[in-house]
């Protein structure tokens, strides 16, 4: 006879399945699927969510969560991270959980047309709609978790995090960058104009060579693929990542240094315990840590002085000798701080200042204090609070991100709390690791990798974000690492 806890593990086993095919199914959206599939996919992805939700739900799941018993350790983090789940899955109602997905992926569809024409007018009605099936969500969950309600969407992405902690953070660094980016553009100033990459670049020559490079970093090729999307991801399973970016032929930067922060959520992915494989305990800590594994492959080591050397030689040999590849112009171009519109485009100092706008305006919605007919307005307000300049269109404004067309409100702070918990962790790692960036300066990240599958990637979700950062460094997140590590790149230069 099986026992209780044995059953669970049954289930969300199963549950896991579920949620690998709606996340191949959504690479496949993104990436592959003609124009025309977009509403019979809304509803197959709708059906795998209520399926998933059943199952959760069921009242089984109840009395085998109430006798369950784990052995202390992996399997009592395992069955704590169940009940969780389970605790926020019965406070939604399954036509709540379909509903929204249909809504999200309406949304997203009319998103794309929208952003192409810059024109939010098109997309306004579905975002609304997605946003009031998120805010009957956050109230819900709030309901059965005691959290807020913007702290009950966080806690979806990256548990344990709540808005009261991550507000006087990013205050903090709001404050920082009032007088840091002046400083840092002066100096910039000073340094001169780097030269400009000289194309076209052909993109089967950038195709290849960003593929080669993923691999070089550590991801398997039998685990994993490259493809093209309007908005670089990764996605898939952890044995079946799907990595995608964009290339221009203008500028080989925008795929290259895509593919190099996508490479950082695959090998994350990769090496999560096999052992609790499609076990909640054996996924990634949360998505704030998720990013920490993206920015430290792609800022911390990739354009880091060591790993420029390198990437000079490999540009020389995809493109040819050229002025612009020198690695201290690479360093120039690739490290340039700008008050710009676009988060995704935007340098690792003025990057945060987008994260924060966006975290402003997301918790204003969930809390009723902004409505969608007025976040072009507020968008344009708060960057130009933040950055001093306010976009001139849409596109480049509040259109520009995917995340909330798809109903991903409370997703946005990770990104500055994996920035903040990258820095913290790189310099940890060049502590415990002696001549780390000599390997990197050999693009060989196999010693930085190394250090990252025994003290992250093995955790899984086994320890939160606060718990996962003092088991690796030593202390909870400490956002002076992250100011500190800028100052140095940024402010110290002459």
């Amino acid at each position: 006879m099986t026992t209780p806890y044995a059953r669970l593990q049954a289930r969300f086993s199963r549950l896991a399945a579920l949620g690998e095919a709606g996340a191949v199914l959504g690479w496949d959206a993104s990436a592959m699927m003609p124009r025309g599939g977009g509403a019979a996919r809304g509803e197959q992805l709708a059906a795998l969510a209520g399926l998933s939700h059943e199952m959760l739900t069921a009242p089984e799941v109840a009395d085998d969560l109430a006798q369950a018993q784990a052995e202390e350790g992996w399997e009592e983090a395992n069955l704590a991270l169940m009940r969780r789940a389970h605790l926020r899955a019965t406070a939604l109602p399954t036509a709540l959980v379909e509903a929204t997905a249909l809504a999200n992926s309406a949304c997203e569809k009319v998103w794309r047309e929208a952003k192409a024409a810059s024109d939010f007018a098109r997309v306004q009605p579905f975002l609304a709609e997605v946003l009031r099936l998120q805010r009957e969500t956050a109230h819900a969950l709030a309901a059965a978790t005691g959290l807020s309600p913007y702290d009950a969407l966080m806690d979806g992405f990256q548990r344990g995090v709540t808005a009261a902690e991550v507000e006087p953070v990013f205050d903090a660094y709001a404050l920082w960058l009032r007088d840091a980016l002046p400083r840092a553009e002066e100096i910039q100033a000073r340094r001169g104009e780097p030269v400009p990459l000289d194309g076209p670049f052909p993109v089967e020559a950038q195709r290849a060579m960003c593929r080669r490079l993923s691999l070089r970093l550590g991801l398997e090729a039998d685990h994993s693929r490259l493809d093209e999307s309007l908005h670089p991801f990764c996605g898939g399973t952890p044995t079946d990542v799907r990595i995608t970016t964009f290339y221009s032929s203008d500028d080989p930067a925008k795929a290259l240094l895509g593919v190099l922060h996508e490479t950082g959520h695959a090998l994350y992915e990769r090496g999560l315990p096999p052992a609790f494989a499609r076990q909640p305990v054996g996924e990634a800590a949360g998505m704030a840590a998720h990013e920490s594994q993206s920015l430290i492959v792609e800022m911390q080591a990739c354009r880091s002085d060591a790993f420029l050397r390198f990437l000079a030689g490999e540009m020389t040999a995809a493109y040819g000798a050229r002025p612009a590849h020198d690695p201290a112009n690479l360093a120039r171009l690739w490290r340039r701080v700008a008050r710009g519109f676009i988060r995704v485009d935007a340098d690792e100092m003025t990057y945060p200042a987008h994260v924060i706008l966006r975290f402003r305006l997301e918790r204003a919605m969930i809390e009723g204090r902004l409505e969608v007919a007025d976040l072009p307005t507020a968008w344009a307000e708060g960057l130009r609070g933040l950055l001093g300049i306010a976009p001139p269109d849409d596109a480049r404004g509040c259109l520009q991100d995917i995340h909330w067309h798809d109903g991903a409100f409370g997703y946005f702070p990770s990104y500055t709390l994996g920035a903040m918990a990258a820095a913290q962790l790189m310099k940890a790692a060049r502590a415990a690791v002696p001549g780390m960036d000599d390997a990197l300066g050999q693009g060989d990240m196999a010693p930085l990798l190394g250090w990252l599958r025994a003290n992250v990637h093995a955790h899984g979700a086994r320890l939160g974000f606060q718990d996962l950062l003092r088991a690796a460094t030593g202390k909870g997140l400490d956002p002076a690492d992250f100011t500190a590590h800028l100052g140095h790149r940024y402010l110290d230069a002459p």
